[in-house]
């Protein structure tokens, strides 16, 4: 299945830029394009999917410096650079610095769509994992204190009797916090818990 949505294309060529946004705007996809980074980074939404389709070489500021600009602010948008100055030791950064794919002009529309369905596909993965941890985060955040005291404590592999001696509480109570964090968190079991333990961190 065909993953479409939001392309954001940076390339100061106005010619390209038209002929690229009527070719994936015919295969469904959105175009919002740029003529320059400063203009991208001018609109960026971070909270809006998708992807950039980047030329590699600007006037001003480069799509490498834009890339970099958007890892230091955070943003973890997947990028397409699309350029006709491909070379080796650029291609090798662009990639190690977590570009998708690095296209040289002129690209089949073939070549091009795949490299943009996967940086989309890539994109919403993200998204969704980010979505569960909040998720996770609003979880934890609603324990009170003790309950994350138990939480800490059962996550690490504390038996209930174990856990009520570190806390100075009875094991009856370490089972009834116990049953309300795995509730809370939505975990049937200390095996899920554990899990879920992993993907918060250190509490």
């Amino acid at each position: 299945m065909t993953h479409v949505g939001n392309v954001f294309l940076v390339d100061d060529d106005e010619a390209l830029r038209r002929a690229t946004t009527r070719q994936l705007a015919a295969c469904g996809h959105t175009v919002i394009a740029y003529a320059s980074a400063e203009e991208f980074l001018k609109h960026f939404d971070p909270a809006k999917p998708g992807c950039v389709l980047l030329d590699l070489r600007m006037p001003g500021t480069s799509g490498l410096e834009l890339q970099r600009m958007l890892r230091e602010r955070g943003s973890c948008i997947p990028i397409v650079f699309l350029t006709g100055h491909a070379d080796v030791p650029t291609t090798v950064f662009a990639m190690k610095e977590g570009a998708m794919d690095v296209l040289e002009k002129p690209v089949s529309e073939s070549q091009l769509l795949a490299a943009l369905q996967r940086a989309l596909e890539r994109d919403a993965l993200l998204r969704r994992e980010q979505g569960d941890r909040a998720e996770l985060e609003r979880r934890f955040a609603s324990l009170t204190p003790r309950e994350r005291e138990v939480f800490r404590a059962l996550s690490l592999g504390a038996r209930n009797k174990q856990a009520a001696q570190e806390m100075g509480i009875t094991e009856r109570t370490v089972k009834l916090h116990r049953a309300h964090v795995l509730s809370k968190m939505g975990a049937a079991t200390l095996a899920d818990l554990g899990r879920i333990a992993e993907r918060l961190g250190p509490r």
